[in-house]
């Protein structure tokens, strides 16, 4: 957050005033647990914090010791105080999170994207229970699951759970009305009760499992499933043994999707949070039943001085307000106040036995370890998205000016990189970033077709990518047109591609252009980079500089776009056949084969005389074909 410069003697002026009165609010404040709010001159209000006795913690303030800069700040602009009492400490840390996430005062640490999670919901308010999406209040009668963190997640799980146990996602009024199956029952994702297919004995034995699969006990539906499976194929029911088998594959395909192993952690909310820069990130995910249901990255509001302990107990508060609390929170740090944070939440979760049901942990070993190493690695590329493509900006191509030698802040950076499986479908890429982040209809792919090129000559791609770019660019503004020119180039690649670069920029007269080569580190290493610019010695930038993270994500995003286009042009080829690649043969004659041969294989191994037989194929059309699959045949 930037702070707003003030000059010193109006803020010693202020913070005088401002400690009369809030000296004047303690003289009348009770030594009991409560919140305060602290209100500007416009009523807007600039501050809510909680106390165990609000007549101590006001009477700080007033004392104007300890403060930092950005709290000096705060008093000063203080013209008026609320208070509310509260029964206890924890009461109070609840309250104050309701204010904070409802006020957003300006000093506060605030949760700003606060959508509300979608959930599935298994009816139980009806003889054959629909399971459906459902956001907001659990006012209907059903059990409930979640939450899931996006759409994808809670679309992807509900598809499961139709292919897996064909429950009905229908409407009652659309249900009372079939008379037949619907088209899901005809895709095998519904068991269609609707039409009595199957008995609701029957269909109620379909929701149980898909209660115990969502509730975590899915090894123990999967045997079960395996049995029937076996047991049909002993009986020699081989159709009820298949779909029994795609049932059990959905069920294991859903399971194996997590990238890190959520056995044993049976309900779990995994949080990381990485700060820097005054900026950070909170990631969530979200884990049932050792299923990851997704998760989410949080860009709180927070200042330069506050604490990652402190940070994560203000985010906790808010991102529980008004959201169910699992048994078990995970961290990577520790939150400020933790047994107050439990009590809270337990008590909003009720109590079993008196005792506390729900924890706040940081993992040192084990798979809960690596569940929040894994959020940590999230967190950490989303702020670094954040960084290179949001508000901060400005001062990251302040930063790269400085390490590059620039004169001026670079408004166009054009990133390359070449993508190739051993010179087949060779594919330059070009990405384009600037003062608003990654400018992706700006993004260009080069599909290289040199015939002189040796297979996997990088330098060669290179090369023929560079002379179509800025061969253009030079064509375009001899015609007059209006053209954007790079002010960096930055080149995946050491000190060879950089001098083809170079080489083409000059014959070109670009010479002018900053061109820098970024080669990747021992093993690959991030943070090990090594810089290549003419006239001087490679070099690398400090482990931490915004501008190596930042340079980093440019490579990484001109990488991945090389990679998708090289990853599509390959596919197409795959898909390519013979058939185009024979002169005469269009779009008819070629439907015709593969209508009478079944495919370009059959029609490889079909005969002259066979080919003779299919309409628009003449006797010299029909020795061309043959030819062309047999070439040991030609004259």
């Amino acid at each position: 957050m930037t702070e707003v410069p003030i000059p010193e003697s109006e803020t010693e002026a202020g913070a005088l005033k401002a400690a009369d009165l809030i000296r004047d609010e303690a003289r009348r404040a009770p030594d009991k647990p409560g919140v305060y709010r602290m209100y500007g001159e416009d009523g807007t209000c600039l501050y809510v914090g909680k106390a165990r006795s609000i007549r101590k913690r006001i009477l700080q303030y007033a004392q104007g010791r300890f403060h930092t800069q950005r709290i000096g700040l705060m008093v000063s602009l203080t013209r008026s105080m609320e208070l509310v009492i509260t029964a206890s400490e924890t009461e109070a840390l609840l309250l104050e999170s309701s204010f904070i996430k409802q006020l957003k005062p300006r000093f506060n640490v605030v949760l700003r994207d606060d959508k509300s999670f979608a959930e599935l919901m298994i009816r139980k308010d009806h003889r054959a229970p629909q399971v459906r999406k459902h956001r907001g209040a659990h006012t209907t009668p059903g059990d409930y699951f979640g939450p899931f963190a996006s759409t994808w997640a809670v679309n992807r799980t509900l598809n499961t759970l139709q292919k897996a146990f064909l429950l009905r996602s229908c409407s009652d009024s659309v249900y009372e009305t079939r008379t037949r199956p619907c088209m899901l029952h005809q895709i095998k994702r519904c068991s269609a009760p609707c039409t009595g297919l199957i008995s609701l004995e029957d269909y109620a034995g379909l929701v149980d499992e898909a209660s115990a699969f969502l509730k975590g006990k899915s090894r123990a539906v999967i045997a079960r499933l395996s049995d029937e499976m076996s047991a049909a194929a002993e009986a020699m029911d081989y159709e009820q043994a298949a779909r029994v088998r795609d049932r059990i594959r959905a069920l294991s395909a859903i399971s194996m999707e997590n990238s890190v192993s959520a056995d044993g952690v049976a309900e779990a909310d995994v949080f990381a949070l990485f700060s820097e820069g005054g900026q950070a990130c909170v990631q969530v995910f979200f884990y049932r039943g050792g299923q990851n249901w997704g998760g989410r990255a949080y860009f709180p509001r927070v200042d330069r001085t506050d604490t990652d302990p402190e940070i994560l107990a203000a985010f906790l508060g808010q991102f529980y307000e008004d959201r169910p609390v699992p048994r078990q929170i995970l961290a990577n740090v520790l939150p400020h106040e933790k047994e107050l944070l439990e009590e809270a939440f337990s008590m909003k979760a009720k109590t079993v036995d008196g005792r506390r049901v729900v924890s706040i942990e940081q993992p040192r070993r084990g798979d809960r370890k690596a569940l929040v190493d894994h959020a940590l690695t999230n967190a950490r590329e989303a702020l670094g998205r954040k960084m290179a493509e949001g508000s901060a900006q400005g001062k990251i191509l302040d930063e790269v000016c400085e390490a590059f030698g620039l004169d001026t802040r670079p408004e166009r950076i054009e990133i390359y990189d070449n993508a190739h499986i051993q010179g087949t479908n060779a594919v330059g890429g070009m990405v384009v970033a600037g003062l608003e982040g990654f400018q992706k209809s700006q993004y260009r792919k080069f599909n290289i077709r040199g015939e002189d090129l040796t297979p996997g000559d990088d330098y060669g791609m290179m090369r023929e990518v560079m002379r179509r770019r800025f061969g253009r660019l030079v064509k375009d503004e001899d015609a007059g047109e209006e053209v954007v020119r790079p002010d960096l180039l930055l080149i995946d690649g050491g000190a060879g591609q950089l001098a083809e670069v170079l080489a083409v920029l000059a014959d070109l007269g670009l010479d002018d252009i900053t061109a820098v080569g970024v080669a990747k580190g021992p093993d690959r290493d991030a943070g090990k980079e090594h810089f290549f610019m003419p006239g001087k010695p490679p070099f690398m930038l400090p482990l931490k500089s915004p501008a190596l993270y930042y340079i980093q994500r440019l490579r990484d995003e001109a990488h991945r776009f090389a990679n998708g286009a090289h990853a599509k042009r390959r596919s197409m080829d795959i898909r390519k056949n013979p058939l185009d690649e024979i002169e005469g043969i269009g779009p008819g004659r070629k439907k015709a084969l593969l209508h009478a041969f079944g495919s370009a294989k059959g029609v490889s191994r079909a005969s002259v005389a066979d080919l003779v037989k299919v309409e628009g194929i003449n006797q010299p059309m029909a020795e061309r074909i043959y030819g062309f699959f047999h070439p040991e045949t030609r004259g």
